[in-house]
């Protein structure tokens, strides 16, 4: 007994002081959590009470509703902007930081050489550029709106920078956002131009398709055949340029930033108004990418969304109409293959003679590291592109890049009149002054005006049709004006009461100028119509129905072939109970269901069994239109015409068995033995990925929305395009709703909420909305109530 408890006394020395220890570091820890979490809230902004402004004439009123949607009540124009600037630095300073950054190519500064690739591809896209271009041109009254926006924005930064209370970001990453300018917002406007216009990169692949495949294999990786094609087909043969190789393609835009909207006539709805719906398709983030806010001012009464860092309201209604829109999606880039000088290789052939390229020294600043030298070249077309794109080598030929965005446009002043407009001719006017991106705008007016334009800048060519490089040297080619502003597609009142686009082909073989040949995926399209065409006495309810569509109109073209395909190759009968679950599947994309899972991962395949084995890796990833080749692939086959590429396979039937064995086994592999227990949102889950979330599993855990299931696709009216691994990261950024026999209101959803900072109520408060299609009403008019008030005064 003496031994046991002499043993135990000398075990339990060193146990208490484990627990001890373990006890300091649970206090310690606590504190440190404690602490960490007041520092970060101190950030949070002010949204009752008061603040001082030195910036305002007099006093603005900011109301925040339940959802925290700012709404401002200014007395003048001048201080409702410088108002909107403040309120935006407070909701989204870091990201509006960020945009700039990015867009102007200066992120190594602030995160280090990581980003020195972005920075020197923005910096040769040369966005900076075309936004201090635009603002020469900008007539004085919006240069003051620019001014008094970015006067609001700056008050705020001083404000937090006095009293220690600039956000949490910035402390991370160690550093202080400088003063906002006039260019800093319509460099954000440019931004968003990149991210929804393009088409460059199908030129560059089809380039290195014909200096790799027969004339025949790189002919079916066109949409259509080109025009113009045998010149312009040996000039890229005769000028072989290295695509690919260093550029990483996680840099380009997503490749179908949509959309999907529609207005409907009073004739088919219960109220006898229209009822309008829009919800842009752009990458889910967080904070999002847009920024709901309510203005208000004796001159204007507008709500709807912007983008953080701009001035006004660019998509949404006012008291007598409303308006959305989708992305037109035409060629608006084109390469040209430019042969530089072998002995300057800053001067390029043009009409027999060498033609001096503009030289930008773009010294880049790395933090912690030296300055990166950075040189852009800028022929008469645009920027040379190939130090972004290409291997570290010494090219014979090198592509410059045209494209409309580079040119000085008036996005804002559109804005300005549009948030004004009352009438179907007064917003057909401002929208003139809305060069790009180029946009499917719709409308609907308390008058009961339905409308439509595909409006912006379109390029009308000399030679060929954007789906290959045009030559540099040559004066034969490049652009000829642009497509005049009273021929861009329009449409008023149509007799079947709605107009809709979702990315969709706008023109038929009629209309007399180019638009592009790479439309979206008809599908989306083609479900909305075939909705509208259904009723005459639809609601707002109906509209946010509708935009919670999950049928699967792509299984519809395509699921009775690919299962007769796998059929005749399965002769024994291995995938019996799999194709009988596809056979009776009501082809709606629903998070439960096993069979959108299975469908889905096998389109994915597809074109890895086809494409894959043929193109070095980087290629294959760089491939833009895979989704709309592997239709095509599969639509010719089956209605006999295969193309050369299917033929060398083996026929189709081998290359859908080989594909769906495939799809099978890694979902087996993935999710178990018994199909039937599968679920397509086991693998299909939401995502809003904070930019700094990829740093650290710590900050993703508290700056990340949980993932969740959601149902829907990419091919679907409720869009939710995903990644390799499932993860759903692109579709409806916003959904908007108006009834046009109440404009006091309109119902909308911000996902995944509407305040950037992580102690807000409001910073992931709309994730599970976005799932359900829960939508909130906004009030135009009226008192907010429950609300936050703060008072803006004047000092």
């Amino acid at each position: 007994m003496a031994k046991r408890a002499q043993h135990k006394k000398r075990m339990g020395k060193p146990a208490k002081i484990f627990l001890w220890i373990l006890a300091t570091l649970i206090v310690i820890a606590a504190a440190a959590l404690i602490f960490v979490n007041v520092y970060i809230a101190k950030s949070k902004p002010i949204i009752d009470g008061k603040a001082q402004l030195t910036v305002l004439d007099e006093n603005v009123t900011v109301t925040r509703d339940e959802n925290g949607v700012p709404h401002l009540d200014a007395k003048s124009d001048a201080d409702l902007y410088r108002a909107q600037g403040y309120v935006h630095a407070q909701d989204r300073l870091f990201q509006m930081d960020l945009a700039r950054r990015q867009a102007s190519g200066r992120l190594s500064e602030v995160v280090g050489a990581k980003a020195i690739d972005t920075d020197k591809q923005f910096r040769t896209f040369s966005l900076r550029n075309a936004a201090e271009k635009s603002f020469d041109t900008y007539g004085d009254d919006a240069k003051q709106v620019l001014e008094w926006y970015a006067d609001g924005v700056n008050e705020f930064i001083e404000e937090v920078k006095d009293n220690g209370k600039l956000s949490y970001e910035f402390k991370l990453l160690g550093y202080e956002p400088e003063p906002w300018t006039p260019i800093d917002s319509l460099i954000i406007g440019k931004y968003m131009a990149y991210d929804l216009g393009g088409k460059w990169t199908p030129q560059a692949m089809r380039h290195w398709a014909l200096n790799e495949y027969s004339e025949e294999k790189a002919m079916d990786l066109f949409i259509t055949y080109p025009e113009n094609a045998e010149s312009i087909m040996e000039a890229n043969r005769k000028n072989p340029v290295q695509v690919a190789g260093q550029f990483d393609p996680g840099l380009l835009p997503h490749e179908f930033n949509g959309s999907n909207n529609w207005v409907v006539s009073g004739d088919k709805t219960k109220s006898g108004k229209p009822l309008l719906a829009d919800d842009p398709h752009l990458g889910l983030s967080t904070p999002s990418i847009w920024h709901q806010i309510h203005l208000k001012s004796p001159e204007q009464n507008v709500s709807g969304v912007i983008f953080a860092g701009i001035p006004g309201i660019i998509l949404g209604h006012n008291e007598k109409v409303a308006w959305g829109v989708t992305n037109v999606g035409p060629d608006v880039q084109d390469l040209y293959i430019e042969t530089p000088n072998p002995d300057d290789p800053t001067q390029f052939q043009y009409d027999g003679e060498w033609e001096q390229a503009e030289v930008r020294d773009e010294t880049i600043s790395v933090k912690g590291e030296e300055d990166v030298p950075f040189e852009v070249l800028v022929t008469r077309h645009g920027p040379v592109i190939t130090d972004v794109i290409y291997k570290d080598e010494k090219p014979d030929a090198v592509f410059s890049m045209q494209w409309t965005a580079l040119e000085p446009s008036n996005e804002l002043e559109a804005i300005m009149d549009l948030n004004k407009a009352d009438d179907w001719e007064s917003f057909e006017t401002a929208l003139e002054a809305f060069s790009a991106p180029a946009q499917n705008f719709v409308f609907a007016s308390t008058d009961g005006t339905i409308a439509f334009k595909a409006n912006g800048k379109i390029p009308i060519r000399k030679k060929g049709d954007a789906q290959l490089p045009v030559p540099g040297n040559s004066s034969e080619y490049g652009w000829d004006g642009y497509v005049p502003y009273d021929e861009l597609p329009t449409l008023v009142n149509p007799k079947e009461g709605f107009i809709a686009t979702a990315n969709n082909e706008v023109v038929d073989d009629n209309y007399p100028y180019h638009i592009t040949k790479f439309w979206a995926q008809p599908y989306r399209y083609e479900r909305i119509a075939e909705v509208l065409r259904s009723g005459d006495q639809f609601t707002a309810e109906d509209m946010m129905d509708l935009q919670m569509d999950q049928k699967n109109l792509h299984a519809g073209e395509f699921l009775d072939d690919l299962i007769g395909s796998i059929e005749r190759m399965d002769r024994k009968e291995s995938y019996k109970g799999i194709l009988t679950q596809l056979k009776n599947w009501n082809q709606v994309d629903s998070a439960d269901a096993p069979e959108p899972l299975i469908f889905h991962k096998l389109m994915k395949q597809l074109p890895v069994t086809m494409f894959a084995p043929d193109m070095p890796a980087d290629v294959y990833e760089f491939m833009p239109g895979k989704p709309q080749l592997t239709d095509q692939f599969l639509r010719n086959a089956y209605n006999g015409d295969p193309s050369t590429w299917v033929l060398e396979y083996g026929g189709v039937d081998q290359w859908v068995f080989d594909a769906f064995k495939k799809t099978v086994a890694g979902l087996k592999e993935d999710y178990g033995d018994n199909p039937e227990k599968w679920q397509w949102g086991d693998y299909h889950q939401l995502v809003f990925p904070h930019p700094l979330s990829s740093a650290s599993p710590i900050l993703a855990h508290f700056l990340d929305p949980k993932k969740q299931p959601v149902g829907g696709s990419g091919i679907t009216v409720q869009a939710a395009s995903f990644k390799d691994d499932g993860s759903a990261n692109h579709g409806a950024s916003w959904r908007f709703v108006a009834d046009l026999d109440d404009l006091s209101k309109a119902n909308h959803i911000v996902g995944p909420g509407q305040a950037g900072h992580m102690k807000s109520q409001w910073f992931h408060d709309q994730a599970d909305d976005w799932v359900r299609g829960d939508f909130h009403e906004t009030q135009l008019q009226g008192d907010v109530k429950d609300g936050h008030v703060l008072t803006l005064e004047a000092k």
